[in-house]
């Protein structure tokens, strides 16, 4: 088979329109979120602001995130993405608008924040939950890393665009440009022929629905290992990345061009691991490129934390990126591979209630750490600590990873 070939979801012509929709919205969701962390730290030049804002933009994901999960079991995903997609355009023009009409305050930025983290709420388990209908089970490994490389592709396409609009064009084309994006998923989901999926199993109402969907976690031991590791990446070294504006004046003397910069070079790092995922198609051993990768993302977190150098940053990030899909890919599939179609939707609810509805809680941490101690400290101390719970995961799951690589082994010789 061409290496080509093996990107098996891109056979499916309903995964064609939600991977091109989400390459155009995802490229400006991320133009957004560059220009509001520069449009908060111009404001106010605080740390403690863009940790606090972008706590306004999750809290909602951690308050009804499995509320969601709920929802999206209940009713047609396609039918729910459309409203959430098209709700997203409101905040994007209304931030252009202010900012373009020098209205615009910090309370602005966190109300409107609110409002798309409420919705994104909605919008996240639903769309982890469609990819398996439209591309069944086989290839959903194949679509989720491919999921990822969109993602990151458009983390490193949008905020270096967002970078250049900046200096050039001013903050409220990033604004504009992310709500016209928003038009091509809505495009593409309308498009879509999607079955209606069959629903054998009667609700027995939204306390047990959830409670169901998070005893099934807690009875799989690997599964709730790799929760727990989810929730420290999300309390304490995901957050770091909202200091990046800091970096970019401050410490690295960057400005709006050299910010773009350091944040598509996550994107770029990431972008080549799930496009890696995406051609390799499966994992055997996903333990093991779990541990890895979980330990590459903190200690190259700790490397960036004591960087002074824009082109060590930049290295530093790339393999930061790396780290964090080749991680949170895998355990997408990990999980998504191991429950029914009926838990589906609530098991991502609690995935990405704890990937990303902790980030309220690590975004204000991390913004007192930063003000009281300083930037670099605070994500120093961070780093550590990812350190060590990666490297607890890796010495409980060391036997698994050496039982699975053995087998691995063992078949290929045969």
């Amino acid at each position: 088979m061409s290496g080509i070939g093996k990107f098996t979801a891109l056979q499916s012509r309903e995964y064609r329109l939600f991977f091109f929709g989400q390459m155009i919205s995802l490229s400006g969701t991320w133009m957004q979120s560059v220009a509001q962390g520069w449009l908060v730290y111009s404001l106010t030049k605080s740390p403690f602001y863009l940790g606090l804002v972008a706590a306004f933009g999750s809290l909602p994901i951690l308050l009804f995130s499995l509320f969601g999960g709920i929802v999206a079991d209940r009713i047609r995903k396609r039918n729910l993405l459309l409203l959430t997609q098209s709700l997203s355009i409101i905040p994007a023009l209304s931030l252009g608008i202010l900012t373009d009409m020098n209205l615009i305050k910090v309370w602005h930025v966190a109300l409107f924040a609110t409002f798309l983290g409420t919705v994104n709420a909605f919008d996240i388990p639903a769309r982890q939950a469609f990819i398996i209908e439209l591309v069944g089970e086989k290839s959903l490994m194949n679509a989720i890393a491919l999921n990822s490389t969109v993602f990151h592709g458009a983390r490193l396409i949008g905020p270096v665009i967002a970078g250049m609009a900046i200096a050039y064009l001013g903050l409220p084309a990033c604004f504009y440009l992310n709500a016209l994006s928003f038009t091509a998923i809505i495009f593409a989901l309308s498009k879509m022929r999607v079955k209606k999926s069959n629903r054998k199993e009667k609700t027995m109402g939204i306390l047990r629905d959830l409670n169901e969907g998070i005893k099934f976690i807690t009875s799989k031991p690997d599964i709730y290992r790799i929760i727990l590791l989810i929730a420290v990446f999300s309390i304490i070294g995901l957050p770091c990345f909202t200091l990046l504006p800091i970096f970019a004046v401050e410490v690295l003397r960057a400005g709006p061009q050299g910010f773009g910069f350091l944040v598509g070079a996550t994107g770029g790092g990431a972008f080549l691991s799930g496009l890696f995922l995406a051609y390799k198609g499966d994992v055997e051993n996903k333990l093991r490129l779990m541990s890895l990768s979980g330990l590459c993302f903190s200690i190259f977190l700790l490397v960036f934390s004591v960087s002074s150098s824009v082109y060590l940053s930049i290295v530093a990030l790339l393999f930061i990126g790396w780290g964090t899909v080749s991680f949170f890919a895998t355990a997408n599939s990990f999980v998504q591979l191991s429950v029914s179609d009926n838990l589906r939707g609530r098991v991502i609810s609690v995935y990405a209630f704890v990937f990303l509805g902790f980030a309220p809680i690590g975004n204000y941490l991390i913004g007192i750490l930063a003000d009281s101690f300083g930037v670099t400290k605070a994500v120093a101390f961070s780093s550590i600590i990812c350190i060590v719970a990666s490297t607890l995961f890796l010495t409980t799951n060391i036997q698994k990873i050496f039982l699975k690589t053995t087998e691995t082994r063992n078949m290929r010789n045969y």
